[in-house]
C-alpha cells in the first residue's frame, strides 16, 4: 500500500488512480498512524513551496515525514513534493524545506524561453544502472514548473532533461528517498513504468523487513 500524504496541496486523485491502475493499493491520508503503518509514502504537491511547508508544519506532518523517511520508509516526492525534500527554496523569499536531501530550489534564469517549463521533455539517465530506472529506455515525460532543484551532491542525480540549454533535475534518489520533478501519472508509458518501479521498490523493502 502507498500512503499519499494529504496536506491540502496536491493532485491526489490522479496519482491514486494511477497507482490503482498499476495494481497497487493507495490511500489518501493525513493520519500519522496510517502513514507510519504504510509500507511507503508518496508526497505530491502543486502550488508554492512556502505555502506547502506551512501546511505541513501546521499539521505536524513535516516531522512525521522526516522521521519515517530517515527511518528507512520509501518516500517518493512528485513535482513540488520533490522540491520539498530539499533544504530550502528561493520561491518568493527563502523557505526551509524538509531537509532530507542536500540542495536548493531556484527559479529558472531569465531568458528567451517560456516560464513555467510546461510540456513534454526527454529524460536522460545520469545513472542508468540505478534500480529506479535500470533496464528502461530514456523517453519523454510531462513537466509543469517554474522552479527547479540544484542538488547539493551529484550522486543524488538520477535523471535530467534539457530546457533552453539548461540541465534540469528530473529524478533524484538517495537510499529510500526518491523524487520526480515531472508528473509520472501524466507522463504516458514511461511515467507509469517509473511509478510502478517505485511500487515494486516499496514492496521489496516491506518483504525484506517482514
Amino acid at each position: 500500500m502507498i500512503a499519499i500524504v494529504d496536506y491540502g496541496m496536491g493532485n491526489l486523485h490522479s496519482v491514486s488512480k494511477a497507482i490503482e491502475r498499476l495494481g497497487g493499493e493507495a490511500v489518501v491520508t493525513s493520519d500519522r498512524d496510517v502513514l507510519a503503518q504504510a509500507p511507503a509514502l508518496l508526497l505530491p504537491g502543486v502550488g508554492a513551496f512556502g505555502d506547502a511547508m506551512d501546511a505541513l508544519r501546521l499539521t505536524g506532518l513535516d516531522q512525521t515525514i522526516i522521521e519515517l523517511a530517515r527511518g528507512g520508509k520509501p518516500l517518493l516526492g512528485i513535482c513540488l513534493g520533490m522540491q520539498l525534500l530539499f533544504e530550502h527554496s528561493e520561491e518568493h523569499g527563502l523557505h526551509e524545506g524538509l531537509g532530507l536531501l542536500p540542495g536548493k530550489v531556484v527559479r529558472f534564469q531569465e531568458g528567451a524561453y517560456k516560464v513555467p517549463h510546461m510540456g513534454w521533455n526527454q529524460c536522460s539517465w545520469k545513472q542508468p544502472h540505478h534500480l529506479l530506472v535500470e533496464g528502461m529506455d530514456e523517453g519523454y515525460v510531462y513537466f509543469v514548473h517554474s522552479y527547479h532543484v540544484l542538488p547539493g551532491e551529484q550522486k543524488d542525480l538520477i535523471a535530467t532533461c534539457d530546457y533552453a540549454n539548461q540541465q534540469v533535475t528530473a529524478i533524484v534518489a538517495r537510499d529510500q528517498i526518491y523524487g520526480m520533478q515531472f508528473h509520472p501519472e501524466k507522463s504516458g508509458e514511461l511515467g507509469l513504468q517509473l511509478l510502478k518501479r517505485f511500487i515494486d521498490v516499496a514492496a521489496s523493502v516491506k518483504q525484506a523487513a517482514s
